[in-house]
């Protein structure tokens, strides 16, 4: 989630009237929603109605990222001569490995 979304979070009460979020204990720890870690991310968007504003999950467990070893590298002494150009390759990808662990919250704004 973004920082909006968490500012609108960190005031969600549960039954008994105790906050969900607790704030970082001690340095270098990071604050929790209901006993999980949560990490702020710029690009989430904001809270609104039909938005995907939170990802929930293990995202360790959930995503893979294939990491191909090695680097092509293409010489080409002939495009800016008298200079030689270095054209590096590498592939790399990822996708959702186990939907169950990751879930995606949308909110009804009113």
């Amino acid at each position: 989630m973004n920082r909006r979304t968490v500012s609108a979070v960190r005031k969600f009460k549960d039954s008994d009237g105790a906050y969900i979020w607790q704030p970082a204990q001690r340095p270098g720890e990071t604050a929790s929603l209901l006993g999980y870690a949560v990490t702020e991310i710029e690009t989430m968007p904001d809270v609104a109605a039909n938005t995907a504003a939170i990802a929930f999950g293990d995202f360790q467990r959930g995503y893979l990222i294939v990491d191909r070893a090695g680097v092509r590298v293409l010489r080409d002494p002939y495009s800016a001569k008298p200079y030689v150009l270095f054209y590096t390759t590498k592939r790399v990808g990822g996708g959702v490995q186990n939907f169950d662990a990751i879930k995606v919250m949308k909110f009804a704004v009113s």
